[in-house]
Formats: structure tokens, C-alpha cells, sequence
């Protein structure tokens, strides 16, 4: 098996595909990043203070993830790539588990942004659609060799993270599912979304109350991550597994209020596209031949630099750049103008022998590269080119020329590797053979910390429950607990057991807040209307914190309290309320949560009757909470 395994990784170690897809999961995953951390700066009194505004966290945390921010854009915009991916995976490690945000407001997506965090380290992201190409192009050209930097991968870079951060989730998750009742009477599809705590407000009920298509769709779901991992490998099923994974995770996002897990999952469905598909969609957006064709001097370190950066931003292809010195004299429209001439300016002609010289034909690079056109039309106006054209005069009449012989530096001698934070451990493996060995060695320790997270849950806990009486069983519970903290913080490895039977066994009552005025007016907090559901933005951790914490089947009084003093404090002081003295209800209503089929489940649980079963009383910034009864029938 390690042998197939090996040979496997090595054929894909050696096979050179195009970067696109690549680089599109790069800026999609890290936009997600990006949401996810200004969602925690917006909340951030809510998740970091012990309570909100009244006893707050240390302003460091602030700053640290504005930082966060820049550096998730830079690597959007793929500066510094390899850098950045470091930092973004230490960030989400250090918030992960030095922050609330792994006991009280975790949900599943953090362990998947990390072990994804993780893998962007050693993926070649940068390249495409990368500002570290142009960096290279500046920094590795010489005169008269515009340096192009490399834009194919290894097909392996494609198919570790669909193996890892999809297949064994889905593999993971999928066991799990089998064990649930609801899931296989083929209801797990259909019972979340009829929860009021988990449902989007998207009313889907015209597809809820077909019975026949959701039990197909919970099948489906449950087969399909039972598969996933064994089937990517062959290229004839990609395009099922992509359309059927992006359907359902797009069915997530729809369906569920989860919608941080259902994009990051989601943006792994790029790398599933097939390369003819990105082909396809280049020979789209590019010109079948160039509009413009510029001449530079090819003596000219400026202007061989200046060249190797625009063609990597010249997307559509809609300008060919030319040594000046080798190709003038074959364009007839030149041949009448000196080389001396020439070599004073940048010469250009379009495809209806117009002739420009200096910024006139900057701007027509700018128009002609299409999506940089309004900056060409910019510099056409009256004052602004007359700018632009002393400025260009005054660097052309001062640039220094060369001639390249062999003192220039051969660019096969120049390593863009050698930058990376991590250059050292990737170049230690001379060989495809000896990468892919090392490579097949991790992914075997990998699987095997899976398989540990699996069975720790998926066996040991259902069948020995928290606490083993059985001494033996309780030591090998200790080691594989101490093992998935581990794995769990450092690599994302991590149980997907979640929306099972005995999360939602028992799950009758849930709980909202109102704020009782001065005036006796009733004020819904903008956290959980009278339908049940938790309004905008209050989604993926936090919508877990209330409905996965907080208010569960197995509702602890301290865990109540804690988390409404918690969302009373951030609110209150959102909106306006003093907490000197504020009085909020606390109120419950029962919901349905069957393992078979009801027909418009949606609807009723929604329009069921609230009871108020106690208050939050709050005097001098200080909560006291009053039940009248516990939640319940």
C-alpha cells in the first residue's frame, strides 16, 4: 500500500500542469481568510473580552489582527507568498489556541483554515497571479532578457490539498454519519435546515417538503464523502466530484447560517477544475493576436525591467513587447527612422500602422491591455499628459544603457526558491523519488493521526463515553486525547461529527433575549428574532457559540448564564443600554427535532409560541440571572 501510495505521489510529482487553478484557490481561500478575520475584528469584544466591554481583553489582540488582515491581503495578492502563508498559518494557531475561539466559538472552521493554512506553505500559489512574478521580473532580468518567471506546478500541488483538506474530512465525517440514525434514514440533509438556530433565511421549504428528494440528497451526501477520497485521483470522475461537492456545499451556504464553512470548503473545488476549462477560459479573455506591438531598447536595463513587468499584467495578451535592436528593421512603418533615433524613445505600431513614440505609447500599452484602459484615458486629459510627458522625457534622457556580454548573469544560476522561509528543508530532496518518499512518509503519519481523531470519537466515545471505567481503556483514552489536542492545534485534524443524532437528540427548547425598556416595552436584541433564527451577521461562530455551547440538549445553567451575560453586555452597549440597571428576558420555545420526515417542519418550528422563563437583571455593570423554570416542556 505505502509502495502504491509512493509511486502514485512521484507520477504526480513529475506531470507539469498550469498554475491557474492554483493561484485561484490562493486568492479565493485567502478572501475567506480575509472575511473571517474582519468578522473577528467586528466582534471582537464578544469573543476575546471574558465580558464585553465591562472587563476587556488585551488591546494587543486588536492590533494583532489588523496585522492579520494585511497580511491575508498580501497574500490575496501574492506578495511575498511563501512569507505570508507562514505567518497566516502561525496566526491562526496562535488564535486558535491562545483565544476563546477553540472552546467557546469553535465550529469546525477553524481546524479546516489551519490544516489549509498549512498546506499554502509548500504549494507554489505564487505562480499565478502573483506580485511576487513581477517582483522576480525586476529583480532577475538583464538587458535584453526580460526574465519570465515560471507558471506550471506539479500536479501534486493540486491534489494534496483536495486529499487532505476534503478527503479525509469528508472520510472523517462520513463514518460518523453512519452511526447517526437520522442520517441513515436519510434525513441528514433535511433536519438542520428545519432547526430554527441553523437555518439561512432562505425559506427552502417548497424543496423540504419533498420527502423523496431529500432522503436522495441525504444518501447522496453521505456516499459521496464516503468516496471522495478514493475517487479524485482518477481524472475521468473530477468533473462529477466537482459538480457534485460544489452543489452541496453551495446548497450549504444556501440552506445553513454556516457560511464561513460552506465558502471554505467551497474554494477547495477550484483545484477540481479541470485545466482545460482555465484554458478555455484564457483563450476567452485574450486577443487572438496583439493590437500593439512595442519596441524597447534592449540595451536598457530600465527598459528590459519595465518590460518584464508589464507582460505578466498584460492578462489578455493584447500587446507584444520586442527587442528594439533586432526586430525594428523588419516593420516596414519603422524603417525610415534612424536607430539613433529609435533608441531615444518607446516606439510602438498598431495593428493599423500607427506610429507612437514616449508616453504616447505608454498609453497605449494601458489601453490596449484592456482592463488598465481607464489609466490610458486618464493620462489623455489635458494637463495630466503634459505631467506625464515631462516626467517620461526627464527619466528616458537620463536612463543608462549597457551592453550585455557575458558578465551578465545567466538567469538558469537564479533561484526564486531561495527566498523561501523554509528553503532549506525543500531543497534538502534532490530527486523526484526522494521528495515523493518523504512526502508519502508524512501522509501516512497524517492518516494515521486522523484515524486516530476517528476512532477516539467515533468508537471509544460512543461506546466508553467521557470517563472509561475500565483502567486500560482509560489510559488509551488519555494518550489518544492528548494526541488529538495535538494534532488538533497544529494540523487541523480534528472530528467532523457534527449535526448527529446526539447533538440534536433531545434538542426541544431553545432560548432568546428580549430587553424589557423603563418604558415596558419589549425590545428583540438584533441577535435572535421571533421566528428563532439568528439575524445577520450573527453566523458561523457565533451562531456556534449560542447554538452549539450555549443552548444545547444537555443545557448547563452556568454555560446559560455565562453566554447571556456575555451577548446582554456586547448589545447593550452596541446599543445604547446602560447596564446600571437593565432588565433582560429570558425566553424559550419548543421545536421539533424528529428523525423522520415532517412535512413543513420549517414553519411550525418557527411559529412556535415563546414562554418567558426568567430575566438577566443587570445593576452597576454587574448580572444576575433569575429562572423561573428551567427550559423545557
Amino acid at each position: 500500500m505505502f509502495q502504491i501510495l509512493k509511486n502514485a505521489i512521484e507520477r504526480q510529482l513529475t506531470q507539469r500542469v498550469p498554475a491557474t487553478g492554483l493561484a485561484f484557490f490562493r486568492i479565493a481561500f485567502s478572501l475567506v481568510a480575509l472575511q473571517e478575520v474582519i468578522f473577528l475584528f467586528y466582534f471582537r469584544h464578544l469573543i476575546f473580552d471574558p465580558l464585553p466591554y465591562l472587563d476587556r481583553a488585551s488591546p494587543v489582540l486588536h492590533v494583532l489582527l489588523i496585522a492579520w488582515m494585511v497580511i491575508l491581503l498580501f497574500l490575496v495578492l501574492g506578495y511575498h507568498t511563501r512569507r505570508c502563508a507562514v505567518m497566516n498559518y502561525l496566526f491562526w494557531v496562535v488564535f486558535v489556541i491562545f483565544t476563546p475561539m477553540w472552546q467557546d466559538f469553535d465550529g469546525g472552521f477553524d481546524q479546516l483554515m489551519t490544516g489549509s493554512s498549512l498546506l499554502l506553505i509548500f504549494l507554489p500559489s505564487e505562480r499565478g497571479f502573483s506580485l511576487d512574478r513581477l517582483r522576480w521580473a525586476i529583480r532577475f532580468s538583464v538587458p535584453g532578457q526580460p526574465y519570465a518567471a515560471p507558471n506550471d506546478v506539479p500536479r501534486l500541488a493540486y491534489t494534496l490539498p483536495l486529499a487532505i483538506s476534503l478527503g479525509l474530512v469528508y472520510l472523517d465525517s462520513g463514518l460518523h454519519k453512519v452511526s447517526s440514525e437520522f442520517w441513515r434514514n436519510g434525513m441528514g440533509a433535511w433536519l438542520p435546515p428545519t432547526m430554527p438556530y441553523y437555518m439561512s433565511p432562505l425559506d427552502i421549504s417548497p424543496l423540504l417538503n419533498v420527502r423523496w428528494l431529500e432522503t436522495a440528497i441525504g444518501y447522496t451526501v453521505m456516499g459521496f464523502q464516503l468516496i471522495f477520497l478514493f475517487l479524485l485521483w482518477f481524472k475521468s470522475l473530477r468533473v462529477p466530484l466537482l459538480i457534485l461537492g460544489s452543489s452541496f456545499h453551495l446548497g450549504i451556504i444556501l440552506a445553513l447560517n454556516v457560511y464561513p464553512f460552506g465558502f471554505a470548503m467551497l474554494v477547495h473545488y477550484l483545484l477540481l477544475v479541470p485545466f482545460g476549462w482555465w484554458r478555455t477560459f484564457g483563450t476567452w479573455i485574450t486577443s487572438d493576436s496583439p493590437g500593439l506591438r512595442v519596441f524597447y531598447d534592449e540595451g536598457c536595463p530600465l527598459c528590459t525591467r519595465t518590460v518584464s513587468v508589464l507582460q505578466p499584467l498584460d492578462i489578455r495578451h493584447g500587446v507584444a513587447f520586442m527587442g528594439l535592436q533586432s526586430k525594428a528593421r523588419d516593420v516596414p512603418e519603422l524603417r525610415e527612422i534612424g536607430e539613433e533615433v529609435l533608441l531615444k524613445d518607446l516606439y510602438s505600431v498598431d495593428q493599423g500602422s500607427q506610429v507612437r513614440s514616449g508616453i504616447d505609447t505608454y498609453i497605449a500599452i494601458m489601453e490596449h491591455m484592456g482592463w488598465s484602459a481607464p489609466i490610458g484615458w486618464l493620462l489623455r486629459v489635458p494637463g495630466i499628459y503634459h505631467l506625464a510627458r515631462r516626467h517620461y522625457r526627464s527619466v528616458a534622457d537620463q536612463r543608462s544603457r549597457v551592453a550585455c556580454s557575458d558578465h551578465c548573469i545567466p538567469l538558469a544560476t537564479l533561484d526564486v526558491m531561495a527566498e523561501h522561509p523554509l528553503s532549506n528543508l525543500l531543497k534538502r530532496d534532490a530527486t523526484d523519488r526522494q521528495k515523493a518518499f518523504r512526502i508519502t512518509k508524512l501522509l501516512v503519519l497524517v492518516g494515521v493521526l486522523q484515524m486516530n481523531s476517528t476512532l477516539h470519537y467515533g468508537v471509544l466515545y460512543r461506546w466508553a463515553g467521557t470517563k472509561p471505567s475500565d483502567p486500560l481503556l482509560a489510559v488509551i483514552d488519555q494518550a489518544s486525547d492528548s494526541v488529538i489536542n495535538l494534532s488538533h492545534a497544529f494540523l487541523g485534524i480534528s472530528p467532523h461529527a457534527l449535526y448527529l443524532h446526539d447533538h440534536f437528540d433531545d434538542y426541544n427548547q431553545i432560548v432568546a433575549l428580549t430587553y424589557k425598556a423603563p418604558s415596558g416595552d419589549e425590545i428583540w436584541l438584533p441577535f435572535i428574532n421571533q421566528e428563532g433564527r439568528l439575524v445577520s451577521p450573527n453566523w458561523g461562530r457565533i451562531q456556534s457559540m449560542w447554538a452549539n455551547v450555549a443552548i444545547t440538549s444537555h443545557m448547563s445553567l452556568d454555560r446559560l448564564e455565562k453566554f447571556s451575560k456575555k451577548i446582554t453586555a456586547f448589545y447593550a452597549t452596541t446599543l445604547g443600554i446602560s447596564l446600571n440597571d437593565a432588565h433582560f428576558i429570558i425566553k424559550s420555545k419548543h421545536v421539533e427535532v424528529p428523525t423522520e420526515w415532517s412535512y413543513d417542519l420549517r414553519h411550525r418550528n418557527m411559529a412556535a409560541d415563546w414562554v418567558d422563563i426568567g430575566q438577566l437583571h443587570w445593576q452597576e455593570g454587574t448580572a444576575r440571572l433569575e429562572l423561573l423554570r428551567r427550559p423545557g416542556p
